[in-house]
């Protein structure tokens, strides 16, 4: 028996000794490492000057949290900052309640742990971007609140993606399972440096702080890199409270009320959700159903979405939104002398013109105190404030800046001469063909404009007409309604009639005469406050101009009862009108035109002419084809003093001359004009025997032109019968014929 026991005892040291080394080996390669710093929660017991921060995490129920694994950055309060705000806000931590603690501790308590080696870099789905990042999310969000709307208490929950980006193809403003993270901004040195920025664009929010270099809010840190087990603490010498998003700041500031008030009116819709009421059933008790207050996706941004734009997760940390708010009274002036000048009330205002307005105040990015000038907002227009003169609030927020303004923002589509159309009803049919494609161009300040207005009434009593059912125009004609294109582009062809380039405001007054270039190539001509284009003279209509408006990039002209129209005849018998007679200006050269191999009797045009490209005729004075005869250049007989012009020669010989003269006289594809605009080489209709087209040489000024041939001889425009509006032609009459070297 003893022996048994004995064994019994060997058998038993030796397991244990075995299980002891096992332990041990498994201590050594598991357990904690001796030289591994404690949690967050332990290291600020240690460090012996955050007993009112501890005491407020207690309160929060984040004591478990910080003092368990983890991976978080913790910009901690000493208790001199917590001794500041217990003065500034006459309380202390035994009368702070839980909520305020949890807001203090959860706004401070940042996602994943940031030593400053990368406090300043950006966490792209790539890796690091260097120096491209000042805020963080935080462990903080509002969730479900209370408010007023629709007419009622309402539960609800804000959007938490922004519908308007192009990489949220779903047009989504609420992903159930994201909270809506609050961010946190913070300002450290490599980031100001790399941005360009200075100690002045963080002094502008908080001039009340000194900047260190490294600075949370409006607290300076002053002990960086503390080390613990589950993340990274940086002291900081003041508390911070969560930061208001846009929306929130807007809302709390009745000084911005008429602002404010367009997005609640049109821009803002509340959306059930059943998730979101199912999960604050869950926690609250409550049956009442949540509902997601979104924003318009014509908007750039929705002032309550706290994740920016969210293309990826953590886009947030390198932007965020900026808002210009003109206060009431500025506001309210500028929508009724500007906005609703023709329209009289705000609910008559198409929504597009409403979703403009309010863009113009809004940038997809931070706007900079310094760089006002050089960030464009979702319109692409620089913030046109004076950050000393026309700031007159300014709030860092959790989603981005905040400017309260003493003017509104002067958006192009509104100050230029597009506006002149866009704001007034009675153009609906000029605003949707500009938006077509010349929307931007003539609403840039960088150019000038003149542009004559179309009503709707004149377009309508001429066919067009746009259908909202097939979203395109139409063009109704002896009964009979096209759809699409042909209406479209008829329409455009009269459009660009109406809208000349500017730049010296060289139509800013009617009163004598001229010639212009309109937008789309063709020509129109005015005299004595009348204006009129080719279609025009073909109707035998002059359009008197009853009045004008100034704009910021030109001046707009309002016509009586009609518009500019473009002419529909050949270019053949625009050139008839003016040779009826043997006395008419352009009777010679029309008359040999018809009887020669470069006209078709069947289509009453010259056969060299194509549809929608741009030619100049210049057609010779009477003496002139006379001389063109008398030196052989054409067909006729010379009698002592006597020429006789032989207009329908048999010959193939003087066919083939006539044929060439005509082409040589007809420049391919310009109009030019005596307007100084246009000079140097241009090609004729006529080829050589290579094939080569040739040409002449125009030398334009302001009412005069000279043209060189090719044997060095000039002719010079006969102004009283020039000028002359034919299909996207110009006809001139030279004082001498044109001579090529064929």
């Amino acid at each position: 028996m003893n022996k048994f026991l004995t064994n019994l005892f060997i058998v038993c040291s030796i397991a244990l000794t075995f299980s002891s080394c096992r332990k041990k080996a498994y201590d050594d390669f598991y357990g904690r490492p001796e030289n591994l710093a404690p949690p967050i929660y332990q290291v600020l017991q240690s460090k012996g000057n955050f007993s009112n921060l501890l005491a407020c995490i207690d309160k929060s129920g984040y004591k478990a949290t910080l003092n368990a694994a983890g991976y978080w950055t913790f910009f901690a309060p000493n208790d001199e900052a917590f001794k500041k705000y217990f003065t500034e806000n006459n309380t202390s931590i035994d009368r702070m309640d839980s909520v305020t603690a949890r807001k203090i501790v959860t706004y401070c308590l940042v996602y994943n742990s940031f030593k400053t080696d990368h406090i300043a870099d950006y966490q792209a789905n790539t890796g690091w971007v260097i120096n491209n990042a000042f805020k963080r999310r935080t462990a903080y969000y509002d969730g479900v609140y209370q408010d007023a709307a629709n007419g009622q208490q309402m539960s609800i929950i804000s959007s938490n993606r922004n519908p308007y980006l192009t990489g949220n193809t779903a047009n989504v403003s609420y992903i159930f399972g994201d909270n809506n993270n609050k961010y946190i901004p913070y300002f450290f040195d490599s980031y100001i440096t790399t941005k360009g920025l200075s100690a002045a664009d963080y002094n502008y929010f908080f001039p009340n702080a000194t900047y260190s270099g490294f600075n949370v809010v409006d607290a300076s840190v002053v002990n960086k890199d503390i080390t613990a087990e589950n993340g990274t603490i940086h002291e900081i010498n003041r508390v911070v409270l969560p930061l208001p998003s846009l929306e929130q700041y807007l809302a709390s500031n009745p000084q911005y009320s008429a602002f404010k008030k367009l997005y609640d009116q049109f821009m803002i819709t509340y959306q059930a959700n059943a998730d979101a009421t199912h999960r604050n059933t869950v926690l609250t008790g409550s049956g009442a159903t949540v509902y997601v207050k979104q924003y318009s996706n014509l908007l750039g941004f929705s002032p309550n979405n706290e994740n920016f734009l969210k293309v990826m997760d953590n886009d947030g940390q390198s932007d965020g939104y900026s808002l210009f708010v003109p206060s009431n009274d500025v506001f309210n002036k500028y929508l009724n002398d500007v906005i609703l000048e023709n329209y009289k009330t705000v609910d008559k205002l198409p929504t597009q013109i409403i979703a403009d307005l309010l863009n113009a105040h809004m940038w997809q990015t931070t706007v900079w105190p310094s760089k006002f000038s050089t960030t464009n907002n979702i319109q692409g227009e620089p913030a046109r404030f004076s950050a000393t003169g026309n700031v007159v609030d300014k709030k860092f927020c959790s989603n981005g800046v905040f400017y309260g303004t003493n003017i509104v923002q002067q958006a192009n589509v509104f100050s230029s001469v597009y506006g002149k159309a866009y704001l007034d009803p009675n153009y609906s049919l000029m605003t949707r063909a500009l938006d077509l494609n010349l929307r931007y161009t003539v609403s840039s300040p960088n150019l000038k404009f003149t542009v004559f207005m179309m009503p709707d009434a004149v377009l309508r009593s001429l066919g067009y007409d746009y259908s909202t059912a097939n979203s395109a125009f139409t063009y109704t004609s002896n009964g009979v309604t096209t759809v699409g294109n042909t209406a479209r582009d008829q329409l455009l062809r009269i459009l660009n009639l109406h809208i000349v380039l500017t730049p010296s405001g060289e139509l800013n007054d009617l009163s004598g005469s001229g010639i212009a270039e309109t937008y789309g190539g063709e020509y129109i001509r005015w005299k004595g406050n009348t204006v009129y284009a080719g279609g025009n003279v073909e109707n035998n209509q002059v359009i008197g101009v009853t009045g004008s408006k100034t704009a910021n990039n030109g001046k707009v002209y309002y016509l009586n009862n009609n518009v500019l129209q473009y002419p529909v005849n050949t270019v053949a018998s625009q050139i008839q009108k003016n040779a009826a007679k043997s006395s008419d200006p352009y009777y010679d050269f029309y008359q040999y035109l018809i009887n020669s191999t470069v006209y078709s009797a069947t289509t009453g045009e010259i056969t060299a002419i194509q549809p929608g490209v741009f030619y100049t005729i210049f057609i010779p004075t009477h003496q002139a084809i006379l001389d063109a005869v008398k030196n052989g250049w054409l067909p006729g007989t010379v009698s002592g003093s006597i020429v006789t012009p032989n207009y329908n020669p048999s010959s193939s010989t003087d066919k083939d001359m006539v044929s060439r003269f005509i082409l040589f006289h007809i420049l391919d594809g310009n109009t030019v004009a005596p307007d100084g605009k246009k000079n140097g080489q241009f090609a004729t209709l006529l080829k050589n025997s290579v094939g080569d087209k040739v040409n002449l040489v125009i030398a334009s000024q302001l009412n005069s032109m000279q043209i060189g041939d090719n044997k060095g001889r000039t002719a010079n425009l006969v102004p009283a019968n020039s000028n002359y509006l034919a299909t996207r032609t110009l006809l001139h009459q030279i004082d001498t014929y044109l001579q090529y070297a064929y």
